[in-house]
């Protein structure tokens, strides 16, 4: 292993270790730094400069890579030349003052209102413990605006909570706890699930949901079955756990108008990041208004 190899591992390292940010994470920032390696080639990293950097990301926007993607590499080559250059390993960050492409700003996509109830109702499945299941994981999505990470990673005894005081304790990013409420519909839900989860899940096992092995249910099994119930009840579009997450947001905006409620339900640490949802309640506002005004024919 090289010596920028040895180094990329130990930052991760420390990342995992000590600032506890997920797999998932570590997975990315990984990636984003194989690609700094890789165009490096055989230069040592103190030599690199800002020009370099520029040279690197503009060779990747050209092979196809958004301006989104190419801000997250970015990020990640910046940090990690910040922690080296804390070590006395290169004498500046070439990444400092270096942008990224923009790229068009993308809304969320979020169901209707009129999609998210089909997708949650009662619904046959081959299995009933995987219908118990299935039914109160994407219940909860909907109904407490969690992330795929922090729902796979619910333990039993949340049930308590869950059920009788109709909220749920989550970790979510960089290990930051917060208490969602959870509805009635969900509350029901996983009720259900409750009385037949021993049924599949091992004797030893601690986590809420699990898979047909009786272990901690992965996040590609959720996704699929999420994805697969959609397709079944024939919906228009491939849906994952993270549009629930944007449909809770943007149906609670649209019925409270509180920006900063769903700023806090959904763990987001700037309310920047919570104003996107703004933009889908104008969307719907706007819709309403072309359907309903009688002088509404305005140009697309």
């Amino acid at each position: 292993m090289s010596q920028a190899a040895d180094a990329v591992a130990a930052w991760l390292a420390e990342l995992a270790e000590q600032r506890r940010l997920s797999p998932h994470t570590i997975s990315n920032y990984r990636r984003d730094l194989d690609k700094l390696l890789s165009a490096a080639g055989e230069m040592p990293l103190a030599e690199l400069h800002g020009q370099q950097i520029r040279r690197f990301i503009g060779q990747m926007h050209a092979q196809g890579l958004g301006g989104r993607s190419l801000a997250r590499t970015l990020s990640a080559w910046r940090g990690f030349f910040a922690w080296l250059g804390r070590h006395g390993a290169v004498p500046a960050n070439p990444c400092e003052g270096v942008r990224s492409p923009k790229s068009p700003k993308l809304l969320p996509k979020a169901l209707s209102v009129d999609e998210v109830n089909r997708l949650l109702e009662p619904f046959a499945d081959d299995d009933p413990l995987l219908a118990a299941r299935d039914t109160a994981m994407f219940e909860l999505f909907y109904s407490s605006g969690l992330r795929l990470a922090e729902l796979a990673a619910l333990d039993r005894d949340a049930l308590d909570s869950i059920l009788h005081e109709g909220e749920v304790r989550v970790l979510g990013k960089r290990s930051k706890a917060r208490i969602v409420p959870v509805g009635r519909m969900a509350q029901r839900a996983l009720a259900a699930w409750a009385e037949v989860r021993d049924q599949l899940a091992g004797a030893d096992e601690v986590a809420l949901f699990v898979g047909q092995r009786g272990r901690r249910i992965s996040h590609r099994v959720i996704e699929d079955r999420l994805a697969k119930r959609a397709v079944q009840l024939g919906l228009p579009r491939h849906v994952h756990p993270h549009m629930l997450r944007h449909s809770f947001a943007s149906h609670v905006l649209q019925s409270s108008g509180d920006l900063r409620a769903v700023q806090e339900m959904l763990g987001h640490a700037s309310i920047a990041s919570t104003q996107v949802y703004t933009h889908l309640d104008f969307q719907h506002l706007a819709r309403t208004y072309d359907a309903a005004h009688p002088r509404a024919k305005r140009k697309p």
